[in-house]
């Protein structure tokens, strides 16, 4: 049997996107409450009867909430420019090695927009 998990994390930050126009609202400092969806998937073991303990997954997260949270996204290295696509991106560089099912990294900047990373 072949599934998909998601767990959902939240956290509250700042950033500005220093390529957009002079002018534009995203060039100026602003937050978000971004939500991001971390998707593993694979075969379930018949075994244990489950794909991965979604404490693997929160456990994975932790130390990026640290990181991300209440902090300006800018100063954080690697992500001077936070685009939700470099923001999905960095995720899923350190959530990779230590969930080798990791299938999609979504950051949702706002209710209506998302971007879905799926590696490289």
């Amino acid at each position: 049997m072949q599934v998909a998990l998601v767990k959902t994390f939240r956290f509250e930050a700042a950033h500005w996107l220093p390529t957009f126009p002079e002018g534009h609202k995203c060039r100026r400092m602003h937050g978000h409450s971004f939500i991001v969806d971390v998707e593993v998937s694979g075969p379930v073991d018949p075994e244990k009867g489950y794909l991965v303990d979604y404490g693997e997954i929160a456990a994975a997260w932790a130390p990026l909430m640290c990181d991300l949270d209440h902090h300006l996204l800018n100063e954080v290295e690697g992500l001077e420019n936070p685009t939700s696509e470099v923001l999905a991106a960095w995720i899923w560089g350190r959530l990779q090695p230590t969930l080798p099912l990791l299938s999609s990294v979504t950051v949702h900047e706002t209710c209506t927009s998302t971007c879905r990373y799926c590696g490289s």
